[in-house]
């Protein structure tokens, strides 16, 4: 199979990116499209919980644990003393799909559609976009807060089923 097409959905905090892709993942589903998602965090956290059997293998120095049962599975990898996986190596570790929308890794590589609402962020300057690699459009509530050099797509925020549509546009020009 074909490795999948990545897209990610960045932007600054409030700007409703996990509100977008859970809107996105159902439209991109109903094309049959096998979807993952990444989301990067920012900070520590746990899927597990004190007390359960998988987290006391954790604790006793498991480096990774999986959990299964009829209905999902989960594997939780520790990283312990190691740094932090770089993003290729996790979409290598993710079961093959056709398309991986992600939050977050903003410096990475890769196609992402800014996401602006002129609520959390009046205008949006070209100088606010130079941490953010890749970007192919703007999606946004609000398109004439987006200065003119900035010259990408202006693409409707709340209109997610446009947006899936440019998306699949997206995968089939790189396909």
């Amino acid at each position: 199979m074909p490795p999948p097409f990545v897209i990610g959905l960045a932007g600054f905090s409030g700007s409703g990116k996990t509100t977008l892709i859970c809107a996105l993942l159902p439209l991109l589903r109903a094309h049959k499209l096998r979807v993952s998602t990444v989301k990067h965090a920012h900070h520590s956290f746990d899927v597990d919980q004190p007390g359960r059997d998988s987290h006391r293998h954790r604790e006793m120095g498991a480096t990774e644990v999986v959990i299964a049962s009829k209905k999902r599975w989960a594997l939780m990898h520790e990283n312990r003393d190691q740094p932090e996986p770089q993003f290729v190596e996790l979409l290598t570790s993710m079961t093959s799909v056709d398309l991986v929308l992600v939050e977050g890794f903003k410096a990475e590589e890769f196609p992402k559609i800014f996401l602006h609402r002129a609520a959390f962020c009046a205008e949006i300057q070209p100088q606010n976009l130079t941490k953010f690699c890749g970007l192919v459009a703007i999606a946004t509530d609000a398109p004439t807060a987006v200065d003119p050099a900035i010259d990408l797509p202006r693409l409707d925020i709340n209109d997610p089923g446009a947006l899936a549509e440019y998306i699949l546009g997206l995968r089939d020009a790189n396909s």
